[in-house]
C-alpha cells in the first residue's frame, strides 16, 4: 500500500477540516434563520390597578378614603412611612409591544384628600385600543349582509311554507290551594 507524502496528507487534512467548516458555517445560518421565525410564547404580565382619565378627573381634593377607594380602587401601595400616601401603579408587559406604566399618587391630609399627581391617564378608549392585536393589517369581515347577498342565499332555498295560524289560547284551568297556615280559632 502506497503511503502518501506528508504533503499530500497536510493537504487532504485541510481540505477535509475546510469542508467540514464551511458545513458548520451553512447549519449554524440554517439555524439562526430557524430562531428569528420561531419564537416562544411569552405570557402578557398585567400589574396594579388601571386608572383611566376619567377615574382621575372623578377623584376631587375634599374626598374621604372610602370616596377614593370606590373610584380608584383599592391602591397598590401603601406605606406605614408614607401613611398620608395611596401610590397606585399599573404596568402592562406584552410580547413585541413596549411596556407600558403609569403611575397616580394620592395625597391625604386628615383622612381626606388633598391633592392628586401622576403620570397623565389614558382614556378607556385609548386604553382599550393599544390592547388591540398584533395583526393591523388582518382583513375584518362584513358583520352585516348586503340585500344582494340576502336575495343570493335566499335564492338557493325552497319557499318556505306559510306558518299556521296559532290557535285561540285557552284560560288556565281554575284551581284552588289550601291555606299556607291553619285557621285560628
Amino acid at each position: 500500500m502506497p503511503a502518501f507524502p506528508p504533503r499530500a496528507t497536510r493537504l487532504a487534512l485541510a481540505l477535509s477540516a475546510g469542508a467540514f467548516a464551511a458545513g458548520c458555517g451553512s447549519f449554524d445560518n440554517a439555524s439562526q434563520r430557524l430562531a428569528g421565525i420561531v419564537t416562544p410564547y411569552k405570557v402578557e404580565v398585567v400589574q396594579g390597578n388601571f386608572v383611566s382619565k376619567e377615574q382621575a378627573e372623578a377623584v376631587k381634593p375634599g374626598m374621604t378614603r372610602q370616596q377614593v377607594r370606590d373610584i380608584l380602587g383599592t391602591p397598590l401601595v401603601t406605606s406605614i412611612f408614607h401613611n398620608e400616601r395611596w401610590d397606585y401603579v399599573f404596568t402592562l408587559k406584552r410580547q413585541g409591544v413596549p411596556a407600558q406604566e403609569r403611575k397616580l399618587a394620592v395625597h391625604f391630609k386628615g383622612g381626606v384628600m388633598e391633592r392628586a399627581e401622576g403620570d397623565e391617564m389614558p382614556s378607556e378608549a385609548e386604553f382599550v385600543a393599544t390592547l388591540g392585536s398584533k395583526h393591523k393589517n388582518a382583513k375584518v369581515p362584513p358583520l352585516e349582509a348586503s340585500e344582494d347577498k340576502l336575495q343570493q342565499f335566499n335564492a338557493g332555498r325552497p319557499a318556505a311554507a306559510p306558518a299556521p295560524a296559532p290557535a285561540p289560547a285557552e284560560p288556565p284551568p281554575a284551581t284552588s290551594y289550601p291555606p299556607l297556615e291553619a285557621p285560628t280559632r
